[in-house]
C-alpha cells in the first residue's frame, strides 16, 4: 500500500508533489499548532528580487541590511505583510479549535521557480456550522526550503438576497 502511494507520487509532476506536501503540512499545522506556521513564511533578500537600477529599492535594502519581510497575506480582504504581521493575524483569529477538510487542490508551475497552489475545502471552527473556503498560495524555493511568499484566504459565503 505505501509503495503504491509512493509510485503514484512519482508519476505526478514535481510541482504537484511539492504543492500537495505543502498544503498537507500547512493545514496540519494550522489545525494543531498555528505557531508553527511562522516557519512557512519568509524573509527575502531585496537585492535578489529587484534590479539594482531602482535606487529607492537599493536604499531600502541598505537600511534593512538587504532583507525584507516580504511574505503577504490577504485574509478576507485585510492585507498583512511580513511574518510578524501575518502571525499576529493568524494567532488572534477568534476561535479556539479549527478543522480543515480539503476537497480539492490544484498546483501549477509559475515564473521565477515558484509554484501556485489553489485549495478549496471546508472548515469547522468551535461549534459553528461547517463553512466553505478558498485559499491560494505562491510557494518559492529559498535555500532548499519551500516557503510561502503569498497567501490569499476567503470564506466561500454567498449572499443570494
Amino acid at each position: 500500500m505505501v509503495l503504491h502511494k509512493v509510485c503514484k507520487m512519482a508519476e505526478r509532476p514535481m510541482w504537484e508533489q511539492i504543492g500537495t506536501s505543502f498544503v498537507q503540512l500547512y493545514y496540519q499545522q494550522f489545525d494543531t499548532n498555528r505557531e508553527q506556521l511562522g516557519a512557512l513564511y519568509v524573509l527575502i533578500r531585496i537585492t535578489s528580487i529587484y534590479h539594482s537600477e531602482f535606487q529607492y529599492i537599493e536604499n531600502i535594502a541598505k537600511v534593512l541590511g538587504g532583507w525584507t519581510d516580504a511574505s503577504c497575506l490577504s485574509w478576507e480582504g485585510q492585507q498583512f505583510q511580513g511574518k510578524a504581521s501575518i502571525m499576529e493575524k493568524l494567532m488572534t483569529l477568534p476561535f479556539q479549535k479549527i478543522q480543515h477538510n480539503i476537497t480539492s487542490q490544484d498546483h501549477q508551475p509559475a515564473p521565477d521557480n515558484c509554484i501556485l497552489s489553489m485549495v478549496v475545502g471546508q472548515l469547522k471552527v468551535d461549534n459553528d456550522p461547517v463553512m466553505g473556503f478558498h485559499q491560494m498560495f505562491v510557494l518559492k524555493n529559498m535555500n532548499d526550503k519551500w516557503v510561502c511568499c503569498n497567501d490569499i484566504f476567503r470564506l466561500a459565503l454567498y449572499n443570494f438576497a
